[in-house]
């Protein structure tokens, strides 16, 4: 057989391709676009986005900084153009954000693009304009414009409409652009970043040298005077910025934000890092709120290992990862760590103590050899038929609670078992909830006022219908800042703002798209925050109604997370424990 079926691929297919991996939505065309700004020296960097009623129309990013003369603004778009490095060796310090020379081709082999560019200090009068679509052969003329750069990117994905079906709501790709600016301007507080939304200022930071300035303007003065400062110099890496106190935390780990080298990046070993450093002042499931800036010689810094640049690869982890838990734990040192008349995160629901009744236990002497129960939840396998599970829990005779978490009781004599009360009032609640036609508000006595972040706050504007169907009532009261009037009757008298806060911040971001998904995360995250909560103290009373509760569960046996509720040991398997077979 003659010829070959191996064909090279020609420029505008390649580009198409490499804007798979560089372009996914409008937030990678903002990310890229930005980045080429800060690289050209821009002090000030404006984004402007333009949407219909369903989806982003236009990108904007205008900038003050260098511009380009004709010859480099054509080059700009050819595969692998760069004036940030010119050879291998380049890579092992990078001090500029881009490198590859892939975003400019990429962005314009999928999309309408116009740059309008002029060298600052030129010579030149008129600056230049490049005009491509869909990566066709570029459209050159001269116009007059102001010194810097202006990038407009229209139509994305016209020419790859697969691409375009895997887009997502408006608020949620705008969403993605606030990120963008958040993570960046907190990177380079001494930028000014604008970020406008149909000519409505969404974002606005001042060039200042003070990160806290940027904090405040992002998330609110509150955010800003409850942080603690951090600052570690040693020969292998600088950590400075701000962290909160162990008073204020959050669920997730979005509000942990972190720079190496001045770049926005993400890690879940510095995370654990962060983590490490607050020891047992913060809860195992809690995340704090941080702002850290990282310094490391570029030598140790890979970062050309993700496509889009947001991971980083680094050398002497172990001894940089313990550097940055360090200059945590300092921080934290001799600090006053809650405010005055600080509450608790997550306050304990209100059940009166009793001291369950009963002969104290004789002393056991302490035994040092380890002891380990096999995993002995009750699987759905091993569960009796569904009319005998509606007569197995009412039959539990309460023995007592355990560490305030557990309720232990007797099966009929022969089993025991053992129920976490958590879990357990989380199916009951979740059932009953789901049950009610609708969702039942309780109107605040005095509105909470919630602030979040940019991002959050675009994604709460979409997810106000589905909250007020479940119980939330919000109002817009700024920019990033919402009046909670009313919360779900199932919550009780619960006021705290960071306890709302957290609830309705992640309720936000886990929604899932469909009407139905939407629901049913906002159920599950109601009914664990309603729930009785590890260290309540239950009365025996309250433990036979929680087992009768549960009882008259659909599925008495798992939690709404898939947990299980109930774990049970039959005397075999107990005497098996104590070696007596």
């Amino acid at each position: 057989m003659n010829g070959t079926t191996i064909q090279v691929l020609d420029e505008r297919t390649v580009n198409q391709i490499a804007a798979g991996e560089v372009v996914e939505r409008p937030a990678s065309v903002v990310k890229e676009l930005v980045e080429n700004a800060i690289d050209a020296g821009a002090r000030l960097v404006r984004v402007e986005v333009t949407s219909d009623r369903n989806h982003v129309t236009a990108v904007r990013v205008v900038d003050d900084g260098a511009g380009m003369g004709r010859a480099d603004a054509v080059l700009a778009f050819k595969e692998h153009a760069t004036s940030k490095i010119s050879r291998i060796d380049d890579l092992d310090r990078v001090l500029t954000l881009g490198f590859r020379g892939e975003a400019l081709p990429s962005i314009a082999s999928v999309s309408d693009v116009t740059l309008v560019t002029r060298r600052r200090g030129g010579d030149e009068i008129a600056g230049t304009r490049v005009a491509i679509r869909g990566g066709s052969a570029p459209e050159v003329a001269e116009v007059g414009a102001p010194e810097g750069t202006s990038v407009e990117v229209r139509d994305l994905f016209f020419n790859t409409p697969a691409r375009r079906k895997f887009l997502k709501s408006l608020h949620t790709e705008l969403a993605h652009i606030h990120g963008v600016i958040e993570r960046t301007a907190l990177a380079r507080p001494e930028i000014s970043f604008r970020l406008l939304h149909n000519g409505r200022e969404r974002i606005a930071t001042h060039a200042t040298d003070d990160l806290k300035e940027t904090v405040a303007a992002l998330f609110g003065t509150a955010v800003a005077k409850g942080l603690v400062p951090v600052s570690l110099k040693t020969p292998l890496v600088q950590v400075a910025g701000y962290i909160s106190t162990p008073a204020v935390s959050r669920a997730d780990q979005y509000q942990v934000f972190l720079s190496i080298n001045a770049r926005p990046i993400s890690s879940l070993q510095i995370v654990r890092a962060i983590k490490e450093g607050y020891g047992t002042l913060l809860p195992k499931d809690r995340f704090p709120v941080a702002f850290l800036s990282i310094g490391i010689n570029g030598d140790l810094v890979d970062v050309n290992v993700h496509p889009t640049k947001k991971l980083v690869r680094l050398s002497h982890e172990k001894e940089i990862y313990g550097a940055i838990a360090d200059a945590v734990r300092t921080a934290l040192g001799g600090k006053d760590l809650s405010a005055p008349g600080a509450k608790p995160v997550f306050p304990a629901v209100a059940i009166p103590s009793h001291p369950l009744p009963g002969p104290r236990a004789a002393g056991v002497a302490e035994s040092r050899a380890p002891f380990t129960l096999t995993d002995r939840r009750l699987r759905q396998s091993e569960l009796p038929l569904a009319g005998a599970e509606r007569n197995l829990l009412p039959e539990i005779e309460v023995i007592g609670q355990l560490d305030a978490m557990y309720i232990v009781g007797s099966a009929e004599g022969r089993s025991l078992v053992v129920i976490d009360q958590h879990a357990a009032h989380e199916r009951v609640l979740y059932e009953q909830a789901q049950d009610r036609a609708g969702p039942g508000s309780q109107e605040l006595i005095v509105p909470v006022l919630v602030t979040f972040s940019p991002q959050e706050a675009e994604l709460a504007r979409e997810a106000l219908p589905t909250l007020a169907e479940e119980g939330f009532v919000l109002e817009e009261f700024g920019p990033s800042t919402y009046a909670v009037n009313a919360i779900p009757v199932v919550l009780g008298k619960l006021e705290e703002p960071e306890v709302i806060r957290d609830l309705v911040s992640a309720l936000v971001r886990e929604s899932p798209s469909d009407p139905v998904g939407k629901r049913e995360a906002v159920l599950r995250r109601v009914a664990c925050r309603g729930a009785i909560k590890a260290g309540d103290h239950l009365s025996r009373e309250q433990m036979r109604r929680l087992i009768d509760q549960l009882a008259r569960t659909k599925n008495p046996y798992t939690c709404p997370h898939g947990r299980p509720t109930i774990v049970s040991f039959s005397p075999d398997e107990l005497a098996a424990m104590f070696q007596r077979t």
